[in-house]
């Protein structure tokens, strides 16, 4: 009875939604074969007290927003599991990759990989922790929370190529964790990329544009914001409309152009915010 009435209250939100008219002409124009939808997502874990904005009230929107954007691959930040298995149970499209920072089993934010199983699938995956004992659940450097980066060997059903997709959540406060991490990362994917594959880093860096914790990516990855054809500037951080900061990220080396990067700021359904972050969106070309 509960997915029943969970049912009819998506779709009938999906109806409503002003969203999909326009998200779906934009998926057209830019959905050729050799192309690859990504989106990176912090949902804002549920345990929250976020009054109204709390995940008790906003859940549906998660769902919808997936439903509509239709990313063939999406890293979530922040997820209870409780979370994690919500979108799984509602997007019967996707699988999910994904432990808790924590225990690496359950417990704790999840840095989880949803990946659309019509069009690409997992060869293999792993999580390791920004930290310096990265095989086991730590804390890391001047880390205030223990932090995760989860990858996936993945490979597109339409164009038989393989790439690699890493999913991570940046310190937010601590400098030496924030750079250190994100060079681990680089060091992680170049053991992991021996056949040189495209790869693609999402995440939620809690760093500006402008900061020298990002010099780390210089060189060896691009900004899909700063690079593709059509692109935005809005703030991707919104506290539920209370701040503007761009602070989450998609990244790519190997592929042949980013004809599109998009904030994604508008409302579905009757939830004014899916989270307190506007996921971001990009199109790559293999």
């Amino acid at each position: 009875m509960k997915k029943f009435l969970l049912a009819t209250l998506l779709s009938v939100a999906a109806l409503l939604s002003p969203a999909a008219s326009s998200l779906t002409g934009l998926m057209a124009q830019s959905g050729e074969d050799s192309s690859l939808r990504v989106v990176s997502f912090n949902i804002r874990n549920g345990e929250a007290n976020d009054g109204t904005n709390s995940w008790i009230y906003r859940y549906p929107a998660s769902v919808l927003m997936v439903r509509e954007i239709r990313p063939d691959i999406m890293g979530l930040q922040e997820a209870y599991e409780y979370q994690v298995n919500f979108l799984a149970e509602n997007l019967r499209d996707y699988k999910c990759v994904g432990v808790g920072r924590e225990d690496g089993k359950h417990e704790g934010e999840h840095m989880s990989i949803f990946y659309n199983k019509k069009t690409v699938s997992l060869k293999k995956w792993g999580t390791f922790w920004l930290s310096e004992t990265p095989d086991e659940p730590s804390l890391g450097w001047d880390g205030a929370c223990r932090r995760t980066a989860t990858w996936a060997l993945m490979k597109d059903k339409r164009t038989g190529h393989k790439f690699i997709y890493v999913n991570t959540h940046l310190d937010h406060v601590g400098k030496a964790a924030q750079r250190n991490g994100l060079n681990l990362i680089m060091e992680k994917v170049a053991e992991l990329n021996t056949d040189n594959l495209p790869v693609v880093l999402t995440g939620d860096f809690n760093v500006e544009p402008d900061d020298s914790i990002l010099e780390a990516l210089d060189g060896k990855m691009t900004s899909a914001r700063d690079v593709a054809v059509k692109t935005d500037r809005h703030g991707t951080y919104n506290d539920w409309g209370k701040a503007s900061s761009v602070i989450d990220y998609i990244y790519f080396t190997g592929f042949s152009s980013c004809p599109e990067f998009r904030t994604v700021t508008e409302k579905f359904g009757d939830w004014q915010f899916v989270s307190d972050h506007y996921p971001v969106t990009a199109v790559l070309i293999f």
